[in-house]
């Protein structure tokens, strides 16, 4: 691969970027430099006003009083004033910034004031000051006032020596201020260029390409003049354009092809439609392979066809159902053992097998379906979540070629049927689940209710007989209304039963059935009811509605059996997370923990309630102390629902 255009660009405006950045760089420094040299020249100029100042305070010094201290005081302070701004000349000070120039002797010269005034000036002035009479101070004064004369003379040269180096300076920054315009020019000069040679151009050759094909010139091709990202793009537009021209001359053909394809796979949707629907329709497992084999015996066109399930106790195949077999045929057909025939094939390898002619013959078995005059046979497994449930076969009588799509669209059928065979044995299974349940909460409730009052009954009538064999008149009497308070018990038991079992609502009107439900229980027992609707919210199913419903009959059938209650009420609260539904009585109550250990009858309803709420995926709870009544709460959220369902 040839030079990066990326690669080449960055290059360039790295060192575009290095260029500007030394030359900015060199130009912030000779600016910083020359700031300081600004101060350094005024700091140098300030010394000889503070010099001359000293001069005239020493020479004007009286001799005592307020004033000379005054003087004094000023004089001192202009000497460190003075001393301060020498040293910040021979040290200098990069935060203000303050530098002398390091060249041409200034550094020396600056140090030479520094020695000149500590060595000469400063013990100068102190004479003066320390002068007791006028003469000495005159002299003294004079003296002063000469050498300060040299110092400001000696401070001027050191000036224009900084103010020649500032000034060689500045036009150094100028210098660099030129450079770098130049350097901003040619760089765009040069930046324009490549952009222009590298970028622009190739990107309107493409943009030229691109118009011609939008015009329909399949023969447009871009040159590729470069071995960078533009020449990868336009050798790829090139084999585009290619690959368009080749499209163009085969797409009548093309279309053709994907118009078969689209054709096939809708007449393949449209059978699965066709098949699935069929099957989804309830019925039993031989219902729905008879309606199956009459669909894809049409679909297919085949003379017979045939549907045999798998018996893994006996490793046999057993044919349930068939259509267009003649009834010779059905001798060797109706059972078969896996390890025979095509069918073996098709169950173990789990995919269908289709034979024609020359091969049934050598197969065993396989040979009767040549005699019976069938071409060509298939057999496709019937499978449901990797079990093998059986095979169906098609049969026909002329040499029938099957491509990959159609064996794949077998395939699909045999896991349809077993799916719905599957679905329908679970379906006859859950049935016989909820008869074996309802047999079961039958049982108890006839223990529960007829069957302990027979034989309180049976008991009654023996201890009848003993009292008519002693000739106890009184107590045969008093057993005797026992026995008929017990046969009314019963006949209430039967009938509550017979309302229990033959209870129905609309499932849209669950708290009409209820209050009938409470109603039936008022007439029963005499116990005044009280049924109040809470809020609202969707209904659940009917078979969830009429499992509470159920449990409330329960509920009151306890009540009327046990409590001994004066009044009964029922609270049904709809909500739209759910629902929820108590039962409450005043009557004797019971303790939780000792009833879950008896027998009894109150017991067994307790327990048929706990089972038919947790079949809905509800929640039951039981509150009940002795002589403060019962109260039974069921409670239904539909995210629990939703998360039991499958």
């Amino acid at each position: 691969m040839g030079h990066r255009l990326s690669a080449r660009i960055m290059g360039i405006l790295l060192v575009f970027f290095a260029v500007t950045l030394v030359a900015v760089g060199l130009t912030v420094y000779c600016s910083w430099h020359l700031e300081g040299m600004a101060a350094a020249i005024n700091d140098a100029g300030s010394l000889r006003m503070r010099s001359w100042k000293i001069a005239h305070l020493v020479t004007g010094l009286p001799a005592e009083g307020t004033l000379r201290r005054r003087r004094l005081d000023a004089i001192v302070e202009e000497i460190a004033a003075l001393e301060a701004v020498q040293v910040g000349l021979e040290q200098g000070d990069p935060r203000r910034p303050l530098f002398i120039p390091r060249d041409a002797g200034i550094p020396e010269a600056v140090g030479e004031l520094g020695t000149r005034w500590r060595q000469l000036l400063g013990p100068l002035a102190d004479s003066a000051i320390a002068a007791q009479d006028l003469a000495s101070h005159a002299a003294a004064v004079n003296a002063f006032e000469a050498a300060t004369a040299s110092y400001v003379g000696k401070i001027d040269a050191v000036v224009r020596q900084m103010e020649l180096n500032y000034a060689r300076n500045t036009k150094l920054l100028r210098n660099l201020q030129f450079m770098l315009l130049a350097v901003a020019v040619a760089g765009a000069v040069i930046l324009m260029r490549f952009f222009l040679v590298a970028v622009i151009r190739p990107v309107r050759e493409l943009q030229i390409g691109m118009q011609r094909m939008e015009r329909g010139d399949l023969g447009a091709r871009l040159p590729v003049l470069t071995r960078d990202e533009f020449g990868e793009l336009a050798d790829g537009f090139n084999r585009m354009a290619e690959n368009l021209k080749g499209v163009h001359a085969t797409l009548e053909e093309r279309v053709e092809s994907k118009t078969r394809s689209l054709a096939e796979k809708n007449r393949e949707l449209r059978i699965l439609n066709d098949i699935s629907r069929t099957l989804r329709e309830p019925a039993t497992v031989d219902k729905l392979c008879r309606h199956f084999l009459e669909r894809v015996k049409l679909t297919f066109g085949a003379t017979a066809a045939s549907v045999r399930l798998f018996d893994p106790a006996q490793e046999n195949l057993y044919l349930i159902c068939h259509s267009g077999l003649q009834e010779e045929s059905l001798t060797h057909e109706s059972t078969q053992e896996c390890s025979e025939c095509l069918c073996r094939r098709a169950a173990r390898a789990d995919m269908a097998v289709v034979s024609v002619a020359n091969e049934l013959e050598n197969i065993p078995l396989a040979s009767a379906c040549a005699r019976a005059g069938f071409a060509t046979v298939g057999a496709v497994p019937v499978n449901h979540n990797g079990r093998r449930l059986g095979v169906f076969n098609l049969y026909f009588s002329h040499r029938m070629v099957f491509g990959g799509s159609d064996l794949e669209l077998l395939q699909t059928l045999g896991q349809q049927l077993g799916m719905a065979i599957e679905n329908s044995r679970l379906k006859m299974r859950e049935r016989e689940m909820a008869v074996s349940e309802e047999r079961n909460m039958i049982a108890r409730q006839l223990h529960d209710s007829i069957a302990q009052g027979l034989a309180f009954l049976n008991l009654q009538v023996q201890m009848l007989e003993q009292a008519l064999d002693e000739g106890k008149s009184d107590d045969a009497r008093a057993t005797a209304a026992l026995i008929h308070q017990g046969v009314q018990e019963s006949y209430a038991d039967v009938r509550e039963l017979l309302q229990y079992f033959r209870a129905r609502f609309d499932p849209l009107d669950l708290s009409a059935a209820l209050h009938s439900a409470l109603d039936k229980f008022t007439e029963q027992s005499g116990v005044p009811g009280e049924f109040r609707a809470h809020g609202v919210g969707a209904p659940f199913g009917a078979e969830i509605e009429t499992q509470v419903l159920y449990i409330v009959q329960e509920a009151l059938s306890n009540i009327r059996k046990h409590a001994r209650a004066e009044r009964v009420r029922i609270d049904l609260w709809r909500e739209r997370a759910g629902m929820r539904l108590a039962v409450t009585d005043d009557g004797v109550g019971f303790e939780p923990a000792t009833r879950e250990d008896g027998g009894c009858g109150e017991h067994i309803g307790l327990q048929i309630m706990g089972e038919r709420a947790k079949r809905i995926g509800g929640a039951l709870e039981i509150r009940s102390r002795r002589g403060s009544g019962t109260r039974i709460a069921l409670s239904l959220q539909r995210s629990e629902l939703e998360k039991e369902a499958p």
